[in-house]
């Protein structure tokens, strides 16, 4: 059965949906993040997963690399993603494809939060493994 999270948040304000599960990073390898977790196998979704992320100014994404793609959606803010060590400008309405093991970060440069849909596989490779890419997050909150 399909699972709706309603939007309770202030479009251009503030991005929140209830029953979505979310983390805040602080100051490690992402720096002032919240990652989203708006559609996965906790919703039964068997083949993708959708994020949604948002970076306070000054904040950051991990820099990594993995073997799965994925597409990203700018919903607010501008900011500059990294693709294989090369800065781009980005900014609300823009649309990014990362292909599988190309390095990539996103920073916020603005002044105010960045925020993106994040698309990726449901499964992934982790080592030898084939893994729920929601594997491992049990510090995930739900609204």
């Amino acid at each position: 059965m399909g699972v709706i999270h309603r939007f309770t948040g202030r479009w251009g304000e503030t991005f929140r949906w209830k029953g979505a599960r979310f983390r805040h990073y602080g100051e490690g390898a992402s720096k002032h993040a919240t990652e989203t977790w708006l559609i996965g196998k906790a919703e039964g979704a068997e083949n993708f997963a959708i994020r949604y992320y948002e970076l306070e100014p000054g904040g950051h994404s991990r820099e990594e690399h993995h073997p799965h793609d994925h597409g990203i959606v700018i919903l607010r803010g501008r900011g500059q993603v990294i693709l294989s060590g090369k800065p781009h400008e980005i900014a609300q309405g823009d649309v990014i494809y990362i292909p599988p093991e190309e390095p990539h970060q996103i920073a916020n440069t603005g002044d105010e939060p960045l925020g993106w849909l994040c698309v990726i596989p449901a499964r992934r490779r982790k080592g030898e493994r084939i893994v729920w890419a929601e594997e491992g997050l049990d510090d995930l909150i739900t609204t």
